[in-house]
């Protein structure tokens, strides 16, 4: 017989199975031995209250062992004499079209300006080591995206836009944890992810798919307005129908759109800094107890947001136990990010906190610096050219290397200089900054109306253990490269299909997944006419 429960439990409850077979055994009448399994189907934690629970629905199997597999797995045929289609980039967006392309009977040929996941992780580490950045293998570019060496989170509001169970489904399929399939907030992190995208590689590959690293996309081949394929940077050129998941910080792309009037708009993003606390302090503030998470409960996240004057001021990319990185992508910038182990498991936690910029706002912003140059606001490269103004501005005050500006929170606060930094876990290094006379006011100000909101709502949130890092500034693309909404091609270029975050269409890693898959969905429609079943 199988049952399914919804149920409250407390933390110590929800430890392991055995632990949830004594519920179960409670809860339903019959004796462990009977209880053969016990599968968590969703699993969430309430801490509104100072009593934490776990809200968590279950599937038991009394008196028989289950014969369904947790999740249905897929079939990846070999496509090695079908029609080929370009992947530009192998991020998130990138590996699941080239998947999802497979799964339509066709065939993949991915080009990756970056290294592999293995040898890119060795560029990253010289980042801290040697104040070095690699302008083609960084925590953007490479295989896995940013989002293989910044976290890993697979949270997203995206449910509307596609089947955010396959994603799921896919990952644990290739080799991520099935607690992903149940978790509310489902994470894989930055130690498992390599592995699970060197098996997605492998099984495009053995699909009879190409997968291609250190190839960078430098034009598109276009005939009669439409993309047939690729030029690249070693000298040979891929043919078919393209799709581009080039991540949001492929600017060389954005500006070769532009300048072959490829139609492409500047789009809202969100610029701050990476704020960090001690992990036990967040803890303690959400958990509701002096002593903190205690022996059942994971590191404690936070989620926070407001308006000031008029923008958005909120928390980004929550990184429980974990780092902030230096993400910049070539030279003359500093950039940080933040990322997460699986177990969530160092003294810290931060998460980007950020002020809401939209296209109309980069006059008055640009205007606060007048050594700053200036391109028409009208442009859709604007915000583009904000960012990287703001990075460079940021290396300059970095001592013109990674190590980052940071200042404490309530020092910020009060205008006043931090003569001492906390042990902070950004590995570069830090210099003391005082934040706001360089941060346009813009931005800055609103930081200070929205931190000290968010310390009126979490009392002990706004402390001086905190630390600001600067600069966050890759939330997000700062262009939309325009498509047409049915067909997934770009409005005037037939065969090209702009895909995930860095076209402007997707923001994280699963919402690029999904978006991956739907625009290998438009290819397919465009070959055959519909999509095969």
């Amino acid at each position: 017989m199988i049952q399914e429960l919804q149920l409250r439990l407390l933390p110590r409850e929800t430890v392991n199975e055995q632990a949830l077979k004594v519920v179960v055994s409670r809860e339903t009448g019959y004796s462990i031995p009977h209880i053969q399994a016990v599968r968590v189907l969703k699993r969430s934690i309430d801490a509104r209250q100072r009593t934490i629970y776990i809200n968590i629905k279950l599937r038991v199997f009394i008196d028989e062992e289950p014969t369904e597999p947790e999740y249905p797995s897929i079939d990846y045929k070999d496509v090695s004499d079908c029609q080929s289609v370009v992947v530009v980039g192998a991020g998130p967006g990138g590996l699941f079209a080239a998947l999802r392309l497979i799964e339509l009977g066709l065939r993949p040929i991915v080009i990756e300006r970056g290294k592999n996941v293995r040898d890119r992780k060795r560029d990253i580490a010289l980042i801290s080591r040697e104040q070095r950045v690699d302008s083609e293998s960084n925590y953007s570019f490479g295989e896995g995206g940013a989002g293989a060496y910044s976290d890993g989170k697979l949270y997203t509001r995206s449910k509307k836009r596609g089947s955010v169970d396959k994603i799921l489904q896919v990952f644990c399929q290739f080799g991520a944890s099935t607690s992903i399939l149940a978790d509310a907030h489902p994470h894989i992190g930055t130690d498992k992810l390599p592995r699970v995208i060197e098996n997605m590689r492998n099984q495009i590959i053995q699909s009879g798919g190409e997968v291609h690293f250190e190839t960078r996309m430098d034009a598109l081949i276009i005939r009669n307005e439409e993309v047939i394929g690729v030029e690249t940077n070693v000298g040979k050129s891929f043919y078919g129908p393209v799709i581009l998941a080039t991540g949001h910080s492929a600017r060389d792309v954005y500006r070769y759109l532009s300048e072959q009037a490829i139609p492409i708009e500047a789009k809202g993003i969100a610029v701050g800094v990476r704020l960090e606390h001690p992990q036990k302090l967040i803890d303690q503030i959400q958990y509701h107890n002096p002593e903190g998470r205690g022996q059942y409960l994971p590191a404690a996240e936070y989620s926070f947001v407001t308006q000031v004057r008029g923008r958005g001021v909120y928390s980004f990319c929550m990184c429980p136990g974990g780092f902030v990185v230096p993400a910049a992508s070539g030279p003359r910038q500093l950039v940080v990010n933040g990322m997460s182990p699986s177990n969530r498991g160092s003294r810290w936690a931060n998460s980007g906190m950020v002020v809401e910029i939209r296209p109309e706002d980069y006059t008055e912003i640009i205007q606060q610096h007048s050594s700053w140059n200036q391109i028409n606001p009208e442009s859709p490269l604007a915000l583009m050219h904000l960012q990287e103004l703001l990075e460079e501005e940021c290396w300059k005050n970095g001592e013109m290397k990674q190590t980052a500006p940071a200042q404490r929170m309530a020092d910020f606060i009060r205008n006043k200089q931090s003569m001492t930094l906390p042990e902070s876990s950004y590995t570069p290094g830090l210099t003391s900054s005082m934040l706001g006379t360089w941060i346009p006011d813009f931005i800055a100000s609103r930081l200070r109306d929205g931190f000290q909101y968010f310390g009126k709502i979490s009392k002990g949130f706004m402390t001086n253990e905190a630390l600001m890092i600067a600069m966050e500034t890759r939330t997000s693309s700062p262009v939309r490269i325009l498509r047409d909404k049915d067909s997934f091609q770009h409005i005037t270029k037939k065969g090209l299909f702009p895909c995930g975050e860095g076209a402007g269409y997707a923001g994280g890693i699963v919402s690029a997944a999904i978006d991956g898959e739907r625009c290998a969905e438009g290819v397919a429609n465009l070959l055959f006419g519909s999509i095969p079943v």
